[in-house]
């Protein structure tokens, strides 16, 4: 029937900060544990933006055992006089109101990150309760919050004659998934914030189980691509500049290795531009045309591509600009236009006095640009030959692959089984109306220490290559991709974890974009099967057996430890690891992709050492060991 009445009355106005708490997936990302760590970055960038202004070299970020999170600075402090409009003290108005803040115009922060003016206000309104402590004029003020609204007025509560914030909030478990915060997942942003601003110290402690780190970098972004290239064959010193042009601040560091890789990242007012922006194409444009117009003048008869001059490439670009425009509140692409000429310009420039000054690593960074030009080329030729033997054409599915009955990519699964004996099971078990199977044999390529041409040669990697249907290398179209859930399903052992980190160095290094579309996802199999009479239970960790058994005896319970996928029948496969009703999936992710190339190189990389320290560092955090 057809709705008839529509009038002033229907208009649904959301008032303070309602709007907030309706949908906050549109301020900050997801209610998951994205979402939860947002709320941190929103409200240290405040302190971030008082240290760029040269007012806070010092804050503090504490998870405390209740489980809220505070932030201390020791900047200016929010101002406590009444706005002349609201009639309200200015603490309470930036914390209660959307778009209310310091940083509209250019007279109290000429560079920020926080720009939209909604970022405490919106962790005040995600919070159970949050309470602002200022430190100014030689007093202390004190005020506190519920779910965005004040619940106490203003008040002293003591003296003293530093300056600063501190905001303490507690995450509303009626907005998130969870509220328990990842103690590295903040260690990685921090970290972040402090290799960007050489100037500040920042600590995170972690009150649940005493954990700390303290980060400060006087080397600043030089000390960030040390970082990065740890554990890597270095090709020179690092090379650092930084400019200032039309109120826009440019610093860069760079450095070649000898890997196969590229690790470029770029920051716009010390916010991670994950997407990259203008001033990425910019970089990039400047660094191609820089060493092909080295090249030239070289007598060097090549024609380098983008992807030949970076091959190898670690580099930081961090700019500072009063008025960034980012791609909505999480900030993860730079969009003016103007930027990409300046960067473009600025690099070039700073290049080519880099390359006249230092002619013998600018000789071997060109010659390292031309053999992966040379080995692009043969990537090209294999590419060629392989298609020539039917074995990449597009009519043409590998051999062991069992297809599945729809040809809809988003309602389409692939599983990459570990074993011919498990992809068996695996392909009795499934619904082949949506799922298909690709069993997985022998040892598997470590791309980490491959070029291109070796990755499309393996007779391991070419069955995948062409079942996901994208292509790689120059050729990827993400538009081609066969599935929207590939599902890497390995044992649950040493052996399996192996295969599932080579399988993941191989899409994190060759089709990238998989994961950054959310296409790439772990199955978990369970560890034991339970039994009692005729009642069946499957438990997937150490921690959930303990829970299950905790004080009651074990004794009328037959207890099955699963070793491998082999062990289970097509039946108990479908049941825990491939309904979609009972399955539990892990979807792959990109939120810190710093850290994903830290890591990779780590544990895929030549270097032994680096890999040995990872495991010395956290050998005490193994919870299942199988030996």
């Amino acid at each position: 029937m057809k709705e008839t009445s529509y009038k002033a009355e229907d208009i649904t106005v959301l008032k303070d900060l309602q709007a907030v708490r309706k949908r906050p997936s549109m301020y900050i990302g997801d209610v998951g544990i994205r979402g939860l760590h947002h709320l941190v970055y929103e409200v240290v960038d405040n302190s971030i933006d008082e240290a760029l202004t040269g007012n806070c070299n010092w804050i503090k970020v504490m998870i405390h055992k209740d489980g809220s999170v505070s932030i201390e600075d020791n900047g200016r402090g929010i101002p406590v006089d009444i706005h002349p409009e609201e009639k309200k003290p200015a603490v309470e108005v930036v914390l209660t109101i959307l778009h209310a803040g310091g940083k509209f115009d250019h007279k109290t922060y000429q560079v920020s990150g926080g720009l939209h003016g909604v970022g405490v206000s919106v962790v005040n309104a995600l919070s159970e309760y949050l309470v602002v402590e200022v430190k100014r004029d030689g007093k202390v003020y004190r005020q506190k919050f519920e779910r965005g609204k004040k619940v106490s007025e203003l008040e002293v509560i003591g003296a003293d004659e530093k300056t600063g914030t501190k905001i303490i909030f507690l995450p509303d478990k009626e907005i998130f998934d969870s509220t328990n915060f990842d103690f590295e997942v903040l260690v990685s942003r921090l970290r972040e914030l402090a290799f960007l601003n050489k100037s500040v110290k920042i600590e995170l402690v972690d009150e649940r189980n005493g954990s700390e780190k303290s980060f400060f970098y006087e080397g600043g972004l030089s000390s960030f691509v040390k970082y990065l290239n740890k554990g890597k064959e270095v090709l020179h010193d690092i090379v650092c500049f930084s400019t200032k042009k039309d109120n826009l601040g440019i610093e860069i560091a760079f450095q070649y290795n000898n890997s196969y890789r590229e690790s470029v990242f770029s920051f716009c007012n010390t916010i991670n531009t994950v997407e990259g922006g203008t001033h990425e194409s910019g970089f990039r444009s400047a660094v191609t045309r820089a060493f092909n117009d080295y090249a030239k003048k070289n007598k060097e008869s090549v024609k380098l591509s983008g992807e030949d001059v970076r091959e190898g490439l670690t580099a930081i670009i961090s700019l500072k600009i009063p008025d960034p425009q980012f791609e909505g509140q999480t900030k993860t692409k730079l969009g003016n236009s103007e930027i990409k000429g300046i960067v473009d310009s600025v690099v070039y420039e700073k290049l080519n006095n880099f390359m006249e000054e230092n002619p013998k690593i600018a000789k071997v960074i060109v010659g390292k640009a031309i053999n992966a030009l040379k080995a692009r080329e043969a990537a090209r030729k294999a590419r060629e030959l392989i298609r020539r033997k039917g074995v990449l054409s597009s009519g043409s599915l590998p051999g062991k692959l069992a297809d599945c009955q729809e040809r809809n990519p988003s309602k389409s699964e692939l599983y990459l089984v570990e074993g011919d004996s498990a992809g068996g099971s695996c392909k009795q078990a499934r619904d082949r109306k949506f799922q298909a199977i690709l069993p997985l044999w022998g040892k598997m390529l470590n791309v980490e220490k491959a070029r291109l041409s070796k990755v499309l040669e393996n007779d391991k990697l070419q069955p995948i290559i062409i079942a996901v249907g994208t292509g790689i290398g120059e050729e990827f179209n993400i538009e081609k991709t066969r599935y929207h859930k590939i599902i890497i399903m390995a044992d649950a052992d040493v052996d399996g974890s192996h295969i599932r980190t080579l399988l993941l160095t191989f899409f994190y290094r060759q089709m990238r974009i998989l994961i950054e579309a959310g296409y790439i996802y772990i199955a978990q199999p369970p560890l034991f099967r339970i039994k009692k009479g005729k009642e069946v239970i499957y438990i997937y960790d150490e921690k959930k057996l303990e829970e299950f058994f905790g004080k009651t005896s074990k004794d009328n319970f037959e207890i099955q430890r699963y070793k491998g996928l082999g062990e289970m029948n097509p039946e108990q496969l479908w049941e825990t690891t491939m309904n979609p009703e009972n399955r539990i999936l892990k979807q792959v992710t990109l939120d810190d992709a710093v850290k994903a190339d830290e890591m990779f190189s780590i544990l895929m990389g030549d270097q032994v050492e680096p890999r040995r320290e990872f495991i010395q560092a956290h050998a005490k955090e193994v919870k299942n060991l199988d030996i």
